[in-house]
């Protein structure tokens, strides 16, 4: 009887494990920074090879049509994260140094619904979506609230962007090797006359600057803002992609046996551009290539983590960035003087800070190896939707105030045949100018509210250009947008400007 008794059960207990629910794919999303749609091989560009990136492309979906949601970072993160238009908020602007966290934490974020979902999850890289309260972050205390406070379980950050102070790691709620004997200040005056600077001791700085980048020095370089102390905390710039890497695979490694999301985001391209000395001088363009050949070895690495832990067929890859390229923003690095015929933009008019197309459209990517049948797709497709898409992708239902503006283009990531992107789409800029782009299937509005279009051309300085308050271009004819339809088809311009005057009016469009 007891021999009967075990093998029922062990056949009751086998039909558990046939029947058990197969674990969640783990999410990784590599977002860039800066990368522009003809910056990669991929993509097309001849300049410089980037193989572990058109691997990823070459056994996934490659997305023509792929859009971050602003022209600058801290926008376009905010609308990532919590899935509703950054425009819809204030204080979305690029953040300065010492910007309290800039998500209210009554918000549901993308890092809350995957820990819903049953996730492990973590953010490593350049955060510069602010830390701290109404005060801003109390650097040499704990630095809260934070990415932790938002849906996120650990983090590894890089506080602000790299031109700003100060130069220091974040592990979840502290300054990493802070000694509180050399506490840190951070101010936006200088604490004196004396006070290292990109001006006072410009002689000494090993990366010269433009334009506004000429505050504290830090390793050779002068930055945005003011810092003393912190000194044992402080790291290299060159440094900085090891790192990300480094804590990453860490993060896999430990979450291996469980679902887990993470955010993965790099600084790269970002000014200053300073690769590690063994990428220095890898290509002929200077440091703003050389910074594109370190992403795609730090992207490779990611790789070859999923391989070597037998996680590759179980985890959805997306390769994605913040906006489009800058030549110039601010240092001397010969990014202008060595592009050559490098079109980092891939051809479209514009870049960072910019609404039109090479402002938002970048390089897109998915991969799930297993699932995703590799191919090319047109549909389109934003970083606003990875909410509601990853929402779907793990079954988990949106609270009905949350996610505003992402839509579920889950299938359409998947590479599914017949599946379709959003059909509509707001482009914004830095948030502070008022100016919007509005992509309705092949049509596309640009509102500039003070006739003023940003960057105009990628390829020079940044410059302000007159520009028609209201323009309208046909993408499928005049994907450059060069040819202004909006006298000749002045009822198709006022239908898709009160179309975007409404989703602007509605408060949102799920």
């Amino acid at each position: 009887m007891k021999n009967i008794f075990c093998l029922a059960l062990a056949v009751i207990s086998g039909i558990g494990i046939a029947f058990a629910e197969p674990q969640k794919p783990n999410v990784i999303v590599i977002m860039a920074d800066d990368l522009g749609y003809g910056d990669l091989s991929c993509y097309g560009t001849e300049s410089f090879k980037t193989p572990y990136i058109d691997q990823l492309a070459a056994e996934g979906v490659r997305f023509t049509s792929g859009y971050c949601s602003a022209s600058t970072c801290t926008p376009t993160r905010w609308s990532f994260l919590t899935g509703t238009y950054a425009f819809r908020e204030k204080n979305t602007g690029i953040a300065p140094p010492s910007s309290p966290l800039r998500i209210d934490q009554d918000i549901t974020c993308i890092g809350d619904m995957f820990k819903t979902a049953g996730y492990s999850t973590a953010v490593v890289g350049k955060w510069h979506l602010g830390l701290g309260g109404e005060g801003g972050p109390d650097w040499n205390g704990k630095l809260m609230p934070g990415p932790l406070e938002i849906g996120f379980d650990t983090c590894f950050l890089l506080p602000t962007t790299n031109d700003r102070v100060p130069q220091v790691y974040v592990k979840d709620h502290r300054v990493l090797n802070l000694d509180p004997d050399d506490p840190i200040w951070v101010g936006m005056k200088a604490p004196s006359p004396e006070h290292p600077t990109g001006i006072n001791q410009r002689e000494t700085l090993k990366m010269d600057w433009t334009h506004g980048h000429n505050a504290t020095i830090h390793n050779g370089i002068s930055r945005i803002g003011f810092y003393t102390g912190g000194h044992s905390a402080r790291f290299r710039d060159e440094d900085l992609a090891d790192k990300w890497v480094e804590q990453s695979l860490e993060f896999m490694e430990a979450n291996k046996d469980e679902p887990f999301f993470l955010f993965f985001a790099s600084h790269d391209l970002h000014v200053p551009r300073i690769p590690h000395e063994r990428f220095q001088g890898v290509t002929d363009l200077g440091y703003r290539a050389d910074v594109i050949v370190q992403l795609d070895w730090c992207v490779g690495e990611i790789m070859k983590g999923l391989d070597k832990l037998g996680l590759a067929e179980n985890t959805l890859v997306l390769f994605c960035s913040d906006n489009g390229p800058v030549m110039d923003d601010g240092y001397a690095d010969d990014a202008l003087e060595k592009l050559g015929d490098h079109k980092a933009g891939g051809g479209f008019t514009g870049g960072k800070y910019s609404v039109y197309e090479g402002g938002t459209r970048t390089p897109f990517i998915t991969r799930w190896k297993g699932t995703i049948e590799p191919g090319v797709s047109d549909e389109v497709v934003c970083t606003i939707d990875l909410y509601s898409s990853f929402a779907s992708l793990t079954d988990t239902p949106l609270e009905a105030d949350s996610a505003k503006d992402s839509i579920d283009v889950m299938d359409a990531l998947l590479g599914k045949i017949g599946a379709k992107g959003r059909g509509e789409l707001v482009q914004q800029d830095n948030g502070s100018r008022g100016n919007f782009g509005f992509r309705q299937g092949d049509w596309k509005l640009q509102f500039h509210a003070a006739s003023k279009a940003r960057n105009v051309v990628v390829e020079k300085l940044l410059e302000n250009t007159e520009v028609p308050k209201i323009q309208l271009f046909n993408l499928a004819d005049d994907p450059i947008e060069k040819n202004n339809l909006a006298e000749a088809n002045p009822q198709k311009a006022a239908e898709m400007k009160a179309r975007l005057d409404q989703i602007i009016a509605d408060g949102r469009t799920r």
